[in-house]
C-alpha cells in the first residue's frame, strides 16, 4: 500500500482563533491580532479580509492603520492559540489515528488506508476542510505521497489531490521556499536563478549540498521521497482543567475563593485518578467585558492537596481585577508530575518536610522559585567547594550528618571569605604553630587552645585566586574570649600570614 499525507495549511489561523473565541466567526472587517516585538507592535495575524487589502504577518500597527483605517485588532493570547491548535491535532485523529502538528501552525494528516472510509481521496480532502469551516477557520488541503510535497502543494497552491506515484511533476514549478527551506538558503537559492523546484532537482547531488548545505539537499530529497519522513502523532497527555460558569456575575474576594474550592476539589480528584501531582496551576477569571485576571501559582514539590492549595492561591487572588464582574472561572493544571498515592492516617498534622515544602512553595511563589536555594554537599576536600547550591524546588534535601574534611577532622558551622588575622608578636607570623595572641577585624582574642595542622594543597586543575599562595595549615582554635575560630597558615606563600576561614559551634 503506497503511503499518502494530507497537509492542512491555515493561514488565517492566529486571527480566527481570536475571533472565534470572541463569538465573532463570521467577522467580515479587516481584523489582526497583535503583539510586542523589539519594542514597538507588530501584526501576529490577520483574517482573509485583512489579507485582501495588503496587511500581512510582522507589519508593523502603524503601518497597517495608514494602509487599512478601519482594522480592527486585538491582543495575541498566545497560550490560548497554543492550546488551540494543540486542540485541533487531537481534533483530526476523527479522520486517521497517525495525526500531527506540521512546519507553522499547519496539521498533517496520514491517510494511508483512511480513505476509503470517507468515500476517496477527493471526498476526505472535502470532509476536512468542510469540518474546519464549520469551526470558523479558512484551510487549505493537499493530499500527496509524501508530507514534504503535501506541505508545499497546501501552501504554494490550490492545493488539492497530487496523483500517486508523480511528486515531481506536482511540486517541480512551485518556488524553493515550498520545500521548507529558512530564508537565507531561498535567498541564496535566488542569487543563482535557483527560483522553482524543477532545476533544482536536475542539479548534482554533490554540488547542492557543498553550496546551500546538507539541509537543503535533505528538504529535496523528503519532498521526492527519497528520504523517509514518517508522521510522528504527539503522545496525547489528559488534560487537567476545571472550569465553572456563574448565574451572576461576582466580584467579592471571598465569592472568587469559594468558587476555586469547588474547582480544587474537581480537579484534585482528577490528578489523583491519574496519579499526578500539579507543579504549576493557573485560575482563569473571565470577566463580563470578556477580559480575563489571571491568578497562577507553583508548588515546591508535586502535590493535589486542594487545602494546600487553597492557602497559596489566596494572596494572587486577592489581586485580580473583577471590574464590571466575574462570569466564568476556569483552573488549570499547566505542569504535573508522577505523584503515586500516599498513606492517609488519622492526623491531619503536617509533617515536618510537609511544612517545609509549603514554606518554599509560599516564598518561591512571592521572589521567585529560582532565589530559593539550599546547600548540598559536593565531593572535594577544598572547603570553598565542598558544596554546591541548588533550586530547593528542585533538589531534595542532603543528610550532612557530621561534616569532615579527607583527614577526618570536623568542619566549621560556617565558613567566611579568608580575612587576614593580625599578630601581635612578629615571631609567630611565620611560627608552624598559632600565635597566643591577635587581632580580627579589631577584636582582640587570646588563644587558649589550638588542634592541628590539617594541611591541605590546592587542585592543581582548578586555578582559584585564593588558593595562589600554595597549601594551608589549618588549625582548631579555642579562644579565651569564647569564639571557637578556624585558622590557617600558608606557609609556602611569598609573604606567610594567618587568616581567619571559619567558626564552630
Amino acid at each position: 500500500m503506497r503511503r499518502r499525507v494530507i497537509s492542512v495549511c491555515l493561514p488565517f489561523l492566529a486571527a480566527e482563533h481570536h475571533l472565534r473565541v470572541d463569538g465573532q466567526t463570521g467577522l467580515s472587517e479587516p481584523f489582526a491580532v497583535i503583539e510586542h516585538a523589539a519594542g514597538m507592535q507588530r501584526l501576529a495575524g490577520v483574517n482573509a479580509s485583512a489579507a485582501a487589502k495588503g496587511l500581512s504577518t510582522g507589519m508593523g500597527l502603524t503601518d497597517a492603520r495608514a494602509i487599512c483605517p478601519d482594522l480592527r485588532t486585538s491582543m495575541l493570547r498566545p497560550q490560548r492559540l497554543q492550546a488551540f491548535v494543540c486542540a485541533l491535532a487531537r481534533w483530526a485523529e476523527r479522520f486517521s489515528p497517525l495525526t500531527g502538528r506540521d512546519q507553522g501552525d499547519a496539521l498533517v494528516i496520514d491517510a494511508s488506508g483512511c480513505a476509503h472510509l470517507f468515500g476517496g481521496e477527493e471526498d476526505m480532502i472535502s470532509a476536512v476542510l468542510a469540518e474546519l469551516a464549520g469551526l470558523g477557520l479558512t484551510a487549505r488541503a493537499a493530499l500527496a505521497d509524501t508530507k514534504g510535497a503535501a506541505w508545499a502543494l497546501a501552501h504554494f497552491s490550490e492545493g488539492g489531490v497530487a496523483p500517486e506515484g508523480r511528486i515531481r511533476p506536482a511540486i517541480a514549478g512551485l518556488p524553493v521556499a515550498a520545500l521548507r527551506l529558512d530564508p537565507d538558503t531561498v535567498e541564496r537559492l535566488g542569487q543563482v536563478g535557483l527560483t522553482t523546484v524543477e532545476p533544482l532537482t536536475r542539479m548534482p547531488r554533490g554540488a547542492l549540498a557543498r553550496r546551500f548545505g546538507i539541509a537543503c539537499m535533505q528538504r529535496l530529497d523528503q519532498a521526492l521521497g527519497a528520504e523517509p519522513e514518517p508522521v510522528s502523532p504527539a503522545r496525547t497527555l489528559p488534560g487537567f482543567s476545571v472550569r465553572m460558569t456563574l448565574a451572576e456575575p461576582i466580584g467579592l474576594v471571598s465569592d472568587v475563593m469559594a468558587g476555586l474550592d469547588r474547582l480544587l476539589e474537581r480537579l484534585c480528584q482528577k490528578l489523583e485518578q491519574h496519579q499526578q501531582g500539579a507543579r504549576t496551576l493557573r485560575l482563569t477569571a473571565r470577566r463580563v467585558d470578556r477580559a480575563d485576571q489571571h491568578a497562577e501559582i507553583s508548588l515546591a514539590r508535586p502535590g493535589r492537596d486542594p487545602m494546600r492549595l487553597r492557602d497559596l492561591f489566596e494572596r494572587k487572588v486577592s489581586e485580580i481585577q473583577a471590574g464590571f464582574g466575574i462570569d466564568a472561572l476556569r483552573l488549570e493544571a499547566v505542569s504535573t508530575e508522577p505523584l503515586k498515592p500516599a498513606q492517609v492516617t488519622q492526623s491531619h498534622r503536617a509533617t515536618a518536610e510537609q511544612k517545609l515544602t509549603d514554606l518554599i512553595s509560599q516564598i518561591g511563589n512571592r521572589v521567585g522559585f529560582e532565589n530559593v536555594t539550599r546547600a548540598l554537599p559536593a565531593d572535594s576536600h577544598i572547603p570553598e567547594r565542598a558544596f554546591s547550591t541548588a533550586a530547593a524546588a528542585y533538589s531534595a534535601p542532603a543528610d550532612w550528618g557530621v561534616r569532615s574534611g579527607p583527614t577526618g577532622r570536623p568542619r566549621p558551622i560556617s565558613i567566611l571569605a579568608p580575612q587576614p588575622v593580625d599578630v601581635t608578636e612578629d615571631v609567630s607570623v611565620t611560627s608552624q604553630r598559632p600565635p597566643a595572641s591577635f587581632r580580627i577585624a579589631g577584636r582582640s582574642y587570646e588563644l587558649v587552645a589550638a588542634s592541628g595542622a590539617e594541611r591541605l594543597a590546592p587542585e592543581w586543575w582548578w586555578d582559584d585566586p585564593d588558593w595562589r599562595s600554595g597549601p594551608r595549615d589549618y588549625w582548631h582554635v579555642e579562644t579565651r574570649e569564647g569564639p571557637r575560630l578556624w585558622l590557617f597558615h600558608t606557609p609556602a606563600a611569598h609573604r606567610p600570614g594567618w587568616f581567619l576561614h571559619g567558626y564552630f559551634a
